[in-house]
């Protein structure tokens, strides 16, 4: 068992090509596993899926790159893949929870993880509409390196918090 552990530990030093995709199947059980570790840590699941429906909504955007580089076109493409990878959700987490819908703010009966991971998708794209609007106003230009990351980090920060504050 030693033996293992130290060549593990010692095949993180070698320096090899990394033939890992964004968009694969590891991140998808990354975030599915998430809810697992973020329970054991105390955090609630509807501040794990914020960040779950961001990261799909990110994956939905690189999918699209990916259809476009294909010249694969559709009536109705962006939206169905959109909807697709945000839908994601419900197998990620299917058998770590159980669907328990309850009313939000007076307005919405869902459940707070998919409630949640509407938000994250929203914000997101906002984020990233924004983002465009500012780069617009500058002159087609970033106000600093990595506005583009910072921006949608800020305000789904920003969002953990006051769900954290003010639960759902």
């Amino acid at each position: 068992m030693k033996k293992f552990i130290l060549f593990l530990s010692a095949s993180f030093l070698l320096p090899l090509k990394a033939f890992a995709n964004p968009a694969c199947a590891v991140c998808t059980v990354a975030i599915g596993a998430s809810v697992g570790i973020a329970r054991k840590l105390g955090i609630e699941d509807s501040i794990v899926g914020l960040w779950a429906g961001a990261l799909l909504t990110l994956l939905g955007y690189w999918t699209i790159i990916f259809f476009d580089k294909r010249n694969w076109h559709f009536f109705g493409r962006n939206f169905l893949l959109m909807l697709i990878s945000v839908g994601m959700i419900g197998f990620i987490y299917i058998s770590e929870i159980s669907y328990q819908p309850r009313i939000i703010w007076q307005i919405f009966y869902l459940d707070p993880i998919l409630f949640s991971s509407m938000l994250g998708m929203l914000i997101y794209i906002y984020s990233q509409k924004f983002y465009q609007w500012m780069k617009m106003k500058n002159g087609g230009h970033a106000h600093f390196p990595f506005e583009k990351v910072v921006l949608p980090l800020i305000l789904l920060l920003l969002t953990s918090f006051y769900l954290t504050c003010f639960p759902v």
